[in-house]
């Protein structure tokens, strides 16, 4: 039992470093074009932080849950192994201020922990109609998001653009207002998504341990997850903030406003599905998407193969790592 409970507490640990590491992606863009102050913003994401998990449904935790499939008493070492990866991956790229998916980490940790046992244990999966499950799924959401994400981002700014490319600077007062909204939705998506994979992660050591006869999400699983994230959120990632805020691309309001729109319409379609995606890389490419369409020279590039570079080499870095934890869990364990 107290094993379980050790593993229960670092899961949502893991969701306060997903929380003060992903506040960037709601509140970069408030900041950086000076619609809200931080204390503004971050009380904004921390609402949406809190209502996405509790009102969003729990697919994407089912997605996750059925990953892998270990014998029951191995789950709890593998899951701890996988969390302590992710929670170090997550810690390092804060460090570096470098914007990086802890959904990749995740995901790595588990099938990286799992993997030492056997091919088998892993569900590859694939696609259920528009469903996803199992890693084949998983991954081909974290893909395909952030492309959605550019194209999105890169359309809604050229619509935008072209509406108001009469209208004066006065306007700018209104959009930040607006920024608002976009900010707030961009935070309940980012709660539905990423706190579900928590929850899942917990739902599935609760079955493995007896505690659930079937694969669901407690309500206190979920008010927890939630919480755990707000807390996360609160606290706040200043050095990926500035990263998304002004390294990629200096953004106006406008820009604001809609690399935020488009990356929650993107992350709650995800979350509708069951599909785990990267928030991160989500709003990373939306802004990406809407500086290309305004101008290509003026998105920093150096900063985007950064990103890039962390995409790819997180899910091979955290799948080791949990591999090299799991002998040290078994043996704590």
């Amino acid at each position: 039992m107290s094993a379980l409970i050790f593993v229960i507490v670092l899961a949502f640990a893991f969701d306060v470093t997903n929380g003060f590491h992903d506040s960037a992606n709601s509140v970069a863009a408030l900041i950086s074009t000076r619609a809200a102050t931080a204390a503004q913003a971050l009380l904004i994401t921390a609402l949406g932080n809190l209502t996405g998990p509790l009102l969003a449904g729990t697919a994407v935790a089912n997605t996750v849950g059925g990953v892998v499939d270990v014998p029951l008493a191995e789950t709890v070492p593998v899951v701890g192994a996988a969390l302590t990866a992710a929670i170090l991956w997550n810690l390092v790229t804060w460090r570096l201020g470098l914007p990086s998916s802890s959904s990749h980490a995740l995901i790595g940790g588990l099938v990286g922990a799992t993997l030492l046992r056997g091919w088998n244990g892993v569900h590859w999966g694939g696609f259920d109609g528009w469903r996803p499950y199992g890693v084949v799924g998983v991954l081909a959401g974290l893909a395909i998001s952030p492309i959605l994400g550019a194209i999105v981002g890169g359309a809604a700014s050229s619509i935008a653009c072209r509406a108001l490319r009469r209208t004066r600077r006065r306007v700018n007062s209104v959009i930040r207002r607006g920024e608002w909204v976009t900010a707030s939705a961009l935070a309940f998506s980012h709660g539905a998504n990423d706190a579900q994979k928590t929850m899942g992660v917990v739902a599935l050591l609760l079955v493995a341990t007896g505690h659930l006869h079937q694969f669901y999400v407690p309500l206190w699983v979920r008010i927890a997850a939630a919480t755990a994230l707000t807390i996360g959120t609160m606290l706040g990632g200043w050095r990926i903030v500035h990263t998304v805020g002004h390294g990629i691309y200096r953004m106006h309001p406008i820009d604001g406003l809609v690399s935020q729109g488009s990356s929650a319409a993107v992350i709650l379609a995800a979350a509708a599905v069951g599909a785990p995606v990267s928030t991160t890389h989500v709003v990373a490419s939306g802004v990406v998407g809407v500086g290309a369409q305004r101008r290509l020279r003026h998105v920093h590039w150096a900063v985007v193969r950064e990103i890039g570079a962390a995409w790819v080499i997180t899910l091979p870095v955290t799948a080791l790592a949990a591999a090299a934890l799991l002998p040290v869990w078994k043996v704590v364990l």
